[in-house]
């Protein structure tokens, strides 16, 4: 399932209902700016998931929409959870899937963090 990102947001998406308290994650990281947590359904052997606290569909809203300091906090978190889980040395994959073709699932804006073991290429041929 991928979501058209054109589309306005909606707040009772799977994302928004886990910032307000009603669905229990695995929490990594919080401020005021960003939330991280474990993926669900991991894809490498560390998949964490880190979004916005701001209602954002995808990249280009929040790069858009968002204030300078909303950027800047949510930018400076995944730096923060990437230093935290110890993933700077031996290095990790962002990821941000935006719209149908990029097989964006839910729609909220949110960054991938992927490691743990060589991920190999980025696109299959």
């Amino acid at each position: 399932m991928s979501v058209d990102v054109s589309l306005a947001y909606d707040d009772q998406n799977i994302f928004a209902k886990i910032l307000r308290g009603e669905i229990p994650n695995r929490t990594v990281y919080r401020d005021e700016w960003a939330l991280a947590f474990h993926d669900i359904a991991p894809q490498a052997p560390v998949h964490v998931l880190v979004i916005p606290t701001g209602a954002f569909v995808s990249w280009d809203d929040f790069s858009a929409r968002a204030s300078e300091a909303e950027i800047a906090g949510f930018v400076r978190a995944v730096g923060q959870v990437a230093r935290d889980l110890g993933l700077t040395g031996a290095g990790y994959r962002l990821l941000a899937n935006t719209g149908h073709h990029g097989h964006q699932e839910v729609a909220h804006l949110h960054v991938h963090i992927l490691a743990g073991k060589p991920l190999g290429p980025m696109l299959a041929r």
